[in-house]
């Protein structure tokens, strides 16, 4: 089946509905290669492994691409923990050309054939899910990154009223490839059909955010739980700079982290003391303690 695209908010709000952490990385929202080609109309969700381990290499090079193939690599990656990092919305380098016949049993959303040619744009019509996993065929899935993807793909179907068969991997689509290796798609998709045959999962209230507190809250001596939280959202951020920690004490180390977190944000110089601001504190969305 086709489908638009999925706005931004739209894709967010189903990834959630779902019941997946999801984390907003960086830009994603208009980060895309539409200007190389046309995205949509949809017809479904490849799944990939990356070849790669650690969580925040992995979101950096699926985000920043390389040299050879610039970024986005994909829309969404599922690490080990099973968090789901949207990196990218629109056209992403993730499928690559791939096979025709493949294309029209995924819109017919029946059985697969062979893949034995690459005459088609896939970028145009997948949704790409880069999982984080070395794909040797000994990198071990945890229970939880296997549960994320059947959430992901199933969010995405439940969304687009798509069946299990609009969900498919890389090596379905493009002769050649192997990912991803160490599970069968069939099994995956087995477990999004009994998702998509279960009511939707009741969605979670709203999280709420400390609210800013003021830079003059950030001064030797302060000693809050909102610090310990905030520091442990710079650590999932990828900013952390503590030997120990984080704790309550505000801290040098707190401060070398929240200036790694301004830095990533874009800021330099004096805009990137390490002193929290509004807007920085607001993007970092540290929850309630």
């Amino acid at each position: 089946m086709s489908s638009s695209p999925l706005t931004a908010d739209r894709l967010l709000a189903a990834l959630r509905d779902e019941g997946l952490k999801v984390v907003e990385h960086r830009s994603w929202r208009t980060h895309n290669r539409n200007h190389k080609g046309l995205w949509g109309p949809m017809h479904g969700v490849m799944i990939h492994h990356t070849v790669t381990s650690g969580m925040q290499n992995t979101v950096d090079l699926c985000y920043n691409g390389h040299a050879a193939l610039p970024g986005p690599l994909c829309h969404g990656v599922i690490a080990k923990d099973g968090t789901v990092y949207l990196v990218g919305n629109g056209r992403a380098n993730h499928a690559g050309l791939g096979d025709s016949d493949v294309l029209q049993a995924v819109i017919a959303e029946r059985a697969l054939p062979a893949d034995n040619q690459a005459d088609t744009d896939g970028n145009r019509h997948f949704y790409g899910f880069e999982c984080e996993n070395l794909g040797d065929g000994r990198d071990p899935w945890p229970a939880a990154q296997l549960e994320a993807i059947e959430k992901a793909a199933a969010a995405v179907c439940r969304a687009h009223g798509w069946t299990q068969r609009s969900v498919i991997g890389h090596l379905e689509w493009q002769p050649g490839k192997v990912d991803p290796r160490g599970f069968t798609m069939d099994a995956m998709r087995a477990r999004v059909a009994e998702r998509l045959a279960a009511a939707k999962p009741t969605p979670k209230p709203p999280a709420t955010f400390e609210p800013f507190p003021g830079a003059s809250f950030f001064a030797a001596g302060r000693r809050s739980a909102v610090i310990t939280a905030m520091g442990k959202r710079l650590v999932a951020e990828g900013c952390g700079r503590y030997a120990v920690g984080p704790g309550p004490d505000w801290s040098e180390a707190d401060r070398k982290s929240y200036a790694a977190w301004q830095r990533k944000l874009g800021y330099s110089g004096s805009a990137a003391d390490g002193v929290p601001g509004r807007t920085s504190w607001d993007r970092l969305k540290i929850p309630n303690t």
